[in-house]
């Protein structure tokens, strides 16, 4: 044992300093490189609070931190930009012939005041005229709804999810679907790769071997100039029949939605339908998706219908490839140009500063402020964040209610007594920033009555949720709402 004592401590102290000369030079190397994206983030964040998170967390957990920046921490979509500016020219040409036989379906100089032109500039779309928009309250009416305008398409139909299930509801929408692909009508359909990871492969195929167009959007992909990159989502959902009916809003494709789920149930949601030239402004960006995800641009109805309605509508896609912020600026017109009332109702409520400013200016200045948020909820530290918000907003006269009959996951918002905004994003920093969106601003009294009526009786199944209950719970609550809050700006 005498002999072997000193080889085995020989080998030791040989292995350790290879691996000193190994691990030591590595280390440094990742903490300069995450140094480098410490300064990138500084230069490249939206907010000083996502700044100061992604830049401590690489100075000073590098090891940890630097992978998950480079997955997560990119805050533009390029590759889209460059699929964008690809298929420009065919898209343009669509969008510009659109806007010459949508000319006399413009709305009206009087909208100007209302801050309207601002929204068409982010919109990159007028808000047209001669639309009928019908409010849908949850999933069974919802899908009911889609299920009768699929079967009575009679040249194309297009779908977009976020997320797709094969479930009883996937499996009955595919049933329809693959009766009219028989039929001789053309099917694109779009799901999100990351909303829908684990879709069957089997459930996807059978789509294809009855001729439906079907893919999945991924925002990743290998290549020339292409970043391994999985920190966007594209979460529209949309539906679109024969370029004559539209439907937009917050429920995808899985029996959780029609409140099949055991713990998330009953399911509460919004969707609109619209007809009219508003449908042509739900096409455009699925174009733009489509080509991203397939390189094409299918042939669609480009037609717009008049309805002789003055139901005046808008829709507004948003997405972290647009040249600014469009959905956080969307909201934040919203919120500075209400005057009497401004009701917000979402299941993520996590805003940056510059909202909760504006939140805080409109309180003061006597609009009524209410926020409704979920009692139940599929994201724990997304709701401890909203806490942290609603202990900022305090002594500001803001209201917050607490939904309890089921999840509450519609993201609408009424604005005064004539505008509605019904859609895909919730107040947080992923909508606003790194997620495809699409919203729909309806400018219409007897609509925003409707909604106005679906909302109080939605306010009659919550319960008061106050800043100042929450400021007197336990130190250790207040301690994981602020620890959240850390992450909000990054979540």
């Amino acid at each position: 044992m005498d002999q072997w004592l000193p080889l085995i401590l020989n080998t030791l102290s040989q292995g350790g300093q290879l691996l000193a000369e190994f691990w030591v030079p590595l280390y440094v190397a990742i903490e300069i490189f995450a140094v480098l994206l410490a300064i990138e983030s500084i230069f490249k964040s939206r907010t000083s609070q996502g700044a100061i998170a992604w830049a401590l967390g690489l100075v000073f957990l590098s090891p940890i931190v630097v992978p998950i920046y480079l997955l997560f921490g990119q805050r533009k979509f390029y590759g889209y930009v460059e699929a964008r500016r690809r298929g420009d020219l065919e898209i343009q040409r669509i969008a510009k012939a659109l806007m010459t036989e949508m000319t006399e379906l413009f709305s009206s100089e009087e909208d100007s005041s209302q801050g309207v032109h601002l929204l068409e500039s982010l919109a990159l779309m007028p808000m047209t005229r001669g639309n009928q928009v019908c409010l849908l309250i949850n999933g069974e009416k919802t899908f009911q709804r889609i299920f009768e305008e699929i079967d009575h398409a009679s040249s194309y139909i297009l779908l977009q999810f976020y997320i797709l299930r094969d479930d009883r509801l996937g499996r009955e929408l595919q049933a329809r679907l693959i009766k009219k692909a028989q039929q001789g009508v053309r099917i694109y359909f779009l799901y999100d790769a990351i909303g829908s990871f684990n879709l069957p492969r089997r459930y996807v195929n059978k789509y294809r071997q009855a001729g439906i167009n079907i893919e999945p959007f991924r925002t990743w992909r290998w290549g020339k100039r292409r970043r391994f990159q999985i920190n966007f989502r594209n979460h529209r959902k949309v539906v679109v029949v024969d370029g004559r009916s539209a439907f937009v809003g917050g429920a995808n494709v899985g029996d959780e939605y029609l409140g099949r789920d055991t713990r998330l149930s009953p399911w509460r949601d919004t969707y609109v339908q619209m007809k009219g030239p508003s449908v042509q402004g739900c096409q455009l960006p699925f174009l733009e998706d489509w080509y991203w995800a397939t390189g094409e641009l299918p042939l669609m109805n480009w037609h717009p219908e008049d309805l002789s309605s003055e139901q005046r509508v808008l829709v507004v896609p948003t997405g972290p490839a647009d040249r600014v912020d469009t959905c956080q600026l969307m909201f934040l017109h919203a919120i500075n140009s209400a005057t009497t009332r401004l009701w917000i109702v979402g299941p993520y409520f996590v805003p940056d500063e510059s909202v909760v400013n504006a939140l805080k200016l409109a309180a003061l200045r006597g609009v009524d402020v209410r926020l409704m948020l979920p009692g139940l909820t599929d994201n724990h530290m997304v709701k401890l964040s909203s806490y942290a918000v609603l202990l900022e907003l305090r002594n500001t006269g803001i209201q917050a209610f607490q939904y309890q009959s089921g999840f509450l996951h519609q993201k609408v918002v009424l604005v005064d007594s004539d505008r509605a905004y019904v859609g895909t994003a919730n107040f947080d920093n992923r909508s606003f920033h790194l997620n495809f969106e699409v919203t729909v601003m309806v400018k219409d009294k007897l609509f925003a009555s409707e909604v106005e009526d679906m909302l109080r009786e939605d306010f009659n199944h919550c319960v008061p949720l106050s800043g100042d209950d929450l400021a007197g719970r336990s130190l250790l609550f207040r301690l994981l709402v602020k620890f959240s809050q850390l992450f909000s700006p990054i979540q």
